[in-house]
């Protein structure tokens, strides 16, 4: 199943602002003697995020591979041609609350949302959680949480919001699900977390839930502190939302686990992750070819990520009830989040904004305000 739009646009119109956007033949010469480079980036990133999210229930037809059109996500020309960023791959990451397997293509709410940021020239990588009730453009001139993006048009559409709102030229994803969290930390012999006494109080509940769905027994998480967990365990401890930080700590507790898996991998010998990787195969829904991947596995060790955070930024956020449009985490101003943004990433800390995100932060001003209580 695809999730290209039927409709194409004329790749020479222009968007918010009036800025051109790259047609798919400027953009991929631009992007074709990059893609060798960035394979082994995303061989890392793909062996730890595809085994992530816990949120979707297992597929059976193997991996589902579609390749994004550049038209077709929102790339600005001056971000396409921005040399800060041109150092950079990123990638989205996405989980998904499927039910089914075509709701793995479109019609479920990305509950995670994440951005993979890699450094080609250090091998540093940096994640962002962007949280899935932030008030955005959803990609179609309309606001509302961010994961209704996924919901309404597939990971083109979560692609398109991404870039649309954040000035990213992010053309790659990856979709997984849950069943592969288990697997592949349990065949990486499980993760060390530290569980604190609030999280201890929740976590076990979770697993109940957990095992209910995969049909499998559970060890319960007995003690607070710095531990061993197995795959059930580590599936539980990321879903876990009822502590102080409520979303925002899950988030938080995502990222723990990715870089929990990263130190696990780094470990491992290539038959392991070969393997690992094959136990999860089945969930995984990306633009990224997966021989591909396979193949340079073998150079994990050359990775690391070295920082992570989450937008809106702490200090320029808020949240409030949008009427019929619900509980939102609201950018307070779009426009400096970007800015920070970028200056987290790629270190620009002279970034300017398009034209399209002044006008996007402007909408969200105006359609919250009456709901914020400042």
């Amino acid at each position: 199943m695809a999730v290209n739009s039927n409709q194409k646009k004329n790749p020479q119109s222009s968007g918010a602002g009036g800025r051109r956007r790259m047609t798919a033949k400027e953009y991929k010469a631009k992007k074709r003697k990059k893609y060798i480079i960035f394979g082994i980036e995303l061989a890392v990133i793909l062996a730890m995020v595809a085994v992530l999210y816990v949120v979707m229930t297992r597929t059976s037809e193997g991996p589902k591979v579609v390749a994004l059109e550049p038209e077709e996500l929102e790339i600005q020309q001056e971000v396409a041609e921005n040399e800060t960023m041109k150092g950079y791959m990123n990638i989205a990451l996405f989980g998904v609350d499927a039910q089914s397997d075509n709701e793995l293509f479109k019609g479920s709410n990305s509950d995670s949302i994440m951005i993979a940021s890699i450094n080609m020239d250090t091998g540093d990588i940096k994640l962002v959680s962007v949280y899935r009730d932030t008030y955005l453009n959803v990609g179609t001139d309309y606001y509302r949480k961010c994961n209704y993006a996924y919901a309404a048009g597939g990971a083109e559409q979560a692609v398109k919001m991404l870039n649309m709102n954040l000035d990213l030229d992010i053309t790659n994803f990856v979709t997984v699900g849950y069943k592969g969290l288990r697997e592949v930390i349990d065949g990486l012999g499980g993760i060390y977390v530290e569980v604190d006494s609030e999280e201890l109080k929740h976590i076990n509940n979770y697993q109940i839930g957990i095992s209910e769905v995969l049909q499998c027994d559970y060890t319960p998480v007995t003690e607070a502190g710095y531990q061993l967990l197995d795959g059930l365990q580590a599936t539980a401890y990321c879903r876990i939302r009822y502590t102080a930080g409520d979303d925002f700590k899950r988030a938080s507790r995502q990222r723990e686990v990715i870089m929990a898996i990263e130190e696990q991998a780094k470990k491992a010998d290539l038959a392991t992750l070969t393997k690992v990787f094959n136990d999860a195969i089945d969930d995984i829904y990306t633009s990224l070819d997966t021989q591909d991947i396979l193949d340079l596995l073998e150079n994990i060790s050359k990775y690391r990520i070295v920082d992570q955070g989450g937008f809106p930024e702490e200090s320029m956020r808020t949240t409030a009830n949008i009427g019929a449009k619900g509980s939102s985490v609201i950018p307070l101003d779009l426009e400096s989040n970007v800015v920070w943004l970028h200056h987290f990433l790629f270190d620009d800390q002279e970034y300017e904004v398009t034209d399209s995100v002044r006008e996007y932060s402007r909408k969200i001003e105006e359609e919250t305000s009456p709901y914020i209580n400042r």
